[in-house]
């Protein structure tokens, strides 16, 4: 029996799978923790690689090996593979003002629109590394190299390390589906936009080579087998792969952030920068919103009631649809579609009726599901169809959310079961690059999937939209 392994290096943790390479059955797993922050030194990463690999029972009798992880975060290597400083990660917003400079010295947001699929915000690679270069000029000036999170972990299981005077920075290898994330690379010439690059950091630098869907890489430095490499993807792409969306089909992912993407066949091009062009991990592309604030609303109800995961559930339910008239504006820490870095949460609508555990329960699972509601709109807005609608992600274990977002959507929900998904697709992708198949194998959750109805509840996403620019600017929970 030939064994795949799947990586996961999210914001919060690290995962690995181990996958029968002909069945996707789990043989084992393992996970390990990564530490708060918007920036973070990446040996954390590595160091978190390390103890799930351990726990997963290690590699040795593995023979392919794939590494999702989330995008957009910015390593910056010098000249002999040293990062310069610790990573700028997707939710970091520091660089909220450099995005806007680039959108306007390159000639407005359709013109990056046109070049990369996307218009650029504070999440994106592209944007940290002109905050670097304006706010930490010496440590731009060392950038000899680029890499994503998953890059790095790739690069780093291929035995490759600082000290070895710079020989391995031409060793990195990405996939398509991240490298359309930065703000440098083009999913529709698969190729890098190093003009962009140079716009951005103020230099050239070495970017990773872009792999193919199912191009094996180097062999890794880990595993007594030296498992082959795949290219990886991005954390929202490898999760498309394993539930095998197929066009038509919505995914809409309930972790720290909020994501809605879709695959196509044709890019996509949204100059208002609501969408975001990406490539995916098969050779098409996944047009996605992606939205900051998901299950870190949920958080904030159950401090503010003082209840678990569970609770919080049972208490949304006992509320009507629409909670009364609160809203809540989940805006907690900025968002990124819409692109308001510097927006706060606000609660609306209060009234002597609706002040109970309950209500506020409903209006932050309403909230959350409202704001990415918005985001199915927008990829309909771009001509993408909506015919299946699956919900995954930690946010997705939550009942309340399961019998509620139907009614907020509008359509039927597909909850698969839960699962690593981010993990699983890296791994159908290492099963994927060890057959040398043209497509991947057949082993993927939406087959499996629980469906929940609900009667459409339209004045829900009537009273958001009343409100949702009318949030609070100096709280972090304003009151109107």
């Amino acid at each position: 029996m030939a064994l795949v392994a799947g990586v996961d290096s999210s914001t919060q943790s690290c995962k690995v799978v181990i996958r029968d390479a002909e069945t996707g059955e789990l043989v084992r797993e393992g996970r390990a923790s990564h530490p708060d922050g918007t920036e973070v030194a990446p040996r954390h990463w590595w160091d978190a690689l390390q103890v799930a690999i351990e726990t997963a029972g290690g590699l040795d009798d593995v023979d392919a090996v794939a590494v999702g992880g989330q995008q957009h975060g910015m390593v910056a290597l010098d000249s002999s593979g040293e990062v310069v400083r610790d990573a700028l990660l997707w939710n970091d917003t520091r660089s909220a003002q450099a995005a806007l400079d680039l959108i306007d010295e390159a000639g407005g947001p359709a013109v990056w629109a046109e070049a990369t699929g996307s218009v650029p915000v504070a999440s994106f690679t592209a944007t940290k590394l002109r905050w670097l270069r304006d706010a930490e000029p010496e440590n731009a000036a060392k950038v000899a190299a680029v890499a994503l999170p998953h890059d790095w972990l790739t690069w780093r299981l291929a035995g490759y390390d600082a000290g070895d005077g710079g020989a391995g920075l031409d060793a990195l290898v990405t996939d398509r589906s991240d490298a359309s994330g930065t703000g440098y690379w083009s999913p529709v010439t698969n190729d890098y936009r190093p003009d962009l690059l140079e716009l951005a950091l103020g230099h050239s630098a070495e970017l990773p080579r872009v792999l193919g869907p199912s191009q094996g890489g180097p062999q890794s430095a880990v595993g007594a087998r030296r498992p082959v490499l795949g290219p990886g993807a991005g954390d929202n792409a490898a999760a498309a792969l394993a539930l095998g969306l197929r066009p038509g089909d919505v995914a809409v992912s309930l972790g720290t952030s909020g994501v809605v993407s879709a695959v196509c066949a044709a890019p996509t091009a949204d100059a208002s920068g609501l969408v975001t062009g990406f490539a995916d991990a098969t050779g098409a592309y996944l047009p996605l919103a992606c939205t900051l604030n998901a299950t870190r609303v949920l958080d904030a109800a159950t401090r503010m009631l003082g209840v678990d995961y569970t609770g919080l559930s049972a208490l949304a339910l006992q509320a009507p649809a629409g909670a009364d008239g609160l809203v809540l504006v989940p805006y907690l820490e900025g968002e990124r579609t819409p692109n308001k870095p510097d927006a706060t949460g606000a609660l609306h609508g209060l009234r002597l009726a609706n002040t109970t555990p309950a209500h506020l329960a409903r209006a932050a699972v309403e909230g959350m599901l409202c704001a990415l509601a918005d985001g199915i709109d927008a990829l309909r807005a771009q001509g993408v169809a909506v015919e299946r609608l699956f919900l995954i992600g930690g946010g997705a274990k939550s009942e309340a959310v399961r019998r509620i977002a139907p009614s907020v959507f509008g359509v039927d929900v597909h909850v698969p079961p839960s699962g690593e998904y981010v993990a699983d697709g890296a791994a159908r992708q290492a099963a994927w690059v060890l057959s040398g198949a043209e497509q991947a194998p057949d082993w993927t959750a939406a087959a499996q999937a629980e469906v929940f109805q609900a009667e459409p509840a339209p004045r829900v996403r009537e009273q958001y939209a009343a409100v949702r620019e009318l949030t609070a600017t100096r709280t972090a929970l304003g009151v109107s």
